[in-house]
């Protein structure tokens, strides 16, 4: 699967067709019918949350059926008592993945 970068608001038809799938293993990944992602690629408002995972799976690559609720207790955690911590870790996540 291709690497894509897009801007916030990036047209999901676009999205979709640059990463050479169908509708229906596009929309499936992220929980929305074909003909639900179907609407969405003609115009039809987008909720955040649908357009929050479409970015998470397709434009930055995570599979969130790997992420598990422990993983998000643990962020909010370094978050909310070890910030500095938190930014350390994701400076060296971020340094390691433009390495590889």
């Amino acid at each position: 699967m291709n690497s894509i970068k897009v801007v916030e608001r990036a047209d999901p038809r676009e999205i979709r067709r640059k990463l050479g799938l169908n509708q229906q293993q596009f929309w499936s990944k992220i929980g929305v019918t074909q003909s639900g992602g179907s609407r969405y690629e003609s115009g039809r408002n987008m909720p955040r949350p649908v357009r929050e995972l479409l970015h998470l799976v397709h434009v930055e690559q995570i599979d969130i059926q790997r992420v598990k609720r422990e993983d998000m207790d643990v962020i909010e955690y370094l978050k909310s008592e070890e910030p500095d911590l938190f930014k350390s870790l994701k400076k060296s996540a971020r340094t390691k993945k433009k390495a590889a």
